[in-house]
């Protein structure tokens, strides 16, 4: 089997990873391929559904031109530093450029032990990896930055956690994975030297625009106000917002305990670990903001200057992300609302009446398209629609007669991964071993900005009986 490998990150120096192949698994079945992206990725779907692509995905077979890795790295977790985590249960295969020029990681999560598995086992749950296949795949559809799923194989063999479950492979793709914890790792460590070359690094395959570590760091921070904008506007909860899980290149990271929400809670939590509600629906920015100066201190002894002209340089760039997620975050909610001006007061007054009565997140602005256009609807999703009726007044002067329902209905999805219909997904794929909800489920989520009248369960919210209200870590 050949790819066209060109493993960059493999060419640097030998303290950034370790070298080692994926432990191989008993007996590897491909049970999804994601054509279009291997296609996109100018890999053949035939090539990798073949017997020797099923080996190399579920790394049984090392090929051509490839040079596994696993990344070292460090973090804050919930709070907590941790100056050793690294990739305990992940092997970067190698990169891809695509057609075009892009390029990509080809990474086996649940391949086997690493030197930073901490006496794990570095495999993986069919479960949790079928969950970031779903919610990737879903993500990148809603057009939000995302690593993406390739693949994923049932290994054969079971893991434990706290019962015995099917294991499996997930063949992740992402921009790359240098995280805010790989700078933490380095600076840990006094290696000036080795920041310095993991910021020209990052800077050059990423942020090509941006001068120097200081460019570098900024470039982070509107990168990542605009994810965090991005989440928010579709009702993400990503769970476990740690400096680990937060990329350089702007893209959402690690599917474990995250979900969209149903009714419109700002201080909702769906992660099994979130004791504090540290990661909650509306302390997203603030977190995001926290994870980017611990970025700062990474980078603060590179950055030019002496001591006080760096922490300013830093305190600097660090203030630009308040007005870059504020602008991004508030001006899509003008436009989720078919506003031809952005207008706080509209879009805060919506939000507080749905987080008043619970109104549904999702149908609630998909709704509000069909609202622009007469059909009222929406108010079913208040138990008293009193108090959206006085919203909606000011709202529809604002809209000053515009016909804006087509350009809403590109801005506000129908479908998003509901938890249930997840839970429901996995459910049947791991005690029954039946993929039909699964691929049903991608399928749909494939459109979310389409009307799919023959999808009604999947646009809905959950019956009382079938709410989830936590997810869990697959570790």
């Amino acid at each position: 089997m050949t790819i066209s490998f060109d493993n960059s990150y493999a060419r640097l120096p030998e303290r950034f990873f370790a070298r080692l192949p994926p432990t191989p698994v008993a007996a590897p079945r491909l049970l999804k391929l994601n054509t279009a992206l291997a296609e996109e990725l100018g890999l053949d779907p035939a090539v990798l559904a073949s017997p020797d692509g099923v080996a190399a995905l579920a790394g049984n077979l090392v090929p051509e031109g490839a040079e596994p890795i696993a990344q070292a790295y460090a973090g804050h977790q919930f709070g907590g530093f941790s100056p050793q985590l690294g990739d305990g249960r992940a092997i970067l295969l190698g990169e891809v450029i695509r057609p075009d020029g892009a390029r990509r990681d080809i990474q086996l999560k649940g391949s086997g032990p690493t030197p930073w598995s901490r006496r794990g086992d570095g495999r993986a749950g069919l479960g949790p990896v079928l969950r970031e296949y779903i919610i990737s795949e879903a993500m990148a559809a809603l057009g939000i930055p995302t690593t993406r799923s390739l693949a994923v194989l049932a290994s054969g063999e079971e893991v434990y956690r706290e019962t015995p479950v099917p294991g499996a492979v997930l063949t992740r793709i992402a921009a790359s994975h240098i995280r805010v914890g790989t700078f933490q790792y380095f600076a840990a460590r006094g290696d000036e030297e080795a920041l310095v070359i993991l910021a020209e690094y990052a800077r050059a395959r990423h942020h090509q625009q941006a001068e120097g570590a200081l460019g570098l760091l900024r470039a982070v921070v509107a990168a990542q106000a605009g994810l965090v904008a991005r989440w928010m506007l579709v009702g993400f909860i990503h769970g476990v917002m740690n400096t680990d899980n937060m990329t350089i290149s702007g893209e959402t990271i690690d599917y474990g305990p995250c979900a969209f929400m149903d009714g419109y809670d700002p201080a909702m939590v769906l992660s099994s670990i979130d004791y504090g509600g540290r990661y909650a629906y509306a302390n997203q920015p603030k977190m995001a903001h926290w994870n980017l100066c611990r970025l700062a201190e990474a980078l603060l002894a590179i950055l030019p200057g002496d001591e006080a002209a760096q922490m300013a340089a830093a305190q600097a760039a660090l203030a630009e992300f308040a007005p870059a997620f504020h602008d991004a975050y508030l001006g899509g909610l003008s436009a989720k609302l078919g506003l031809p001006a952005r207008d706080d007061a509209l879009s805060q007054g919506l939000l507080a009446v749905m987080a008043e009565q619970r109104a549904d997140f999702t149908l609630t602005f998909r709704g509000l398209c069909d609202a622009a256009e007469g059909d009222d609807r929406v108010r079913g999703q208040f138990a008293d629609p009193a108090g959206f009726d006085a919203w909606a007044e000011g709202w529809r002067a604002a809209l000053a007669g515009s016909t804006p329902a087509a350009s809403m209905r590109a801005l506000n999805p129908a479908f998003i991964p509901r938890n249930h219909m997840v839970e429901e997904a996995l459910t049947a794929a791991v005690a029954q071993g039946d993929m039909a909800p699964f691929e049903r489920l991608v399928q749909v989520l494939a459109r979310p900005f389409e009307e799919q009248p023959d999808a009604p369960r999947h646009a809905q919210p959950p019956r009382a009986e079938e709410r989830v209200l936590a997810t869990f870590c697959g570790t």
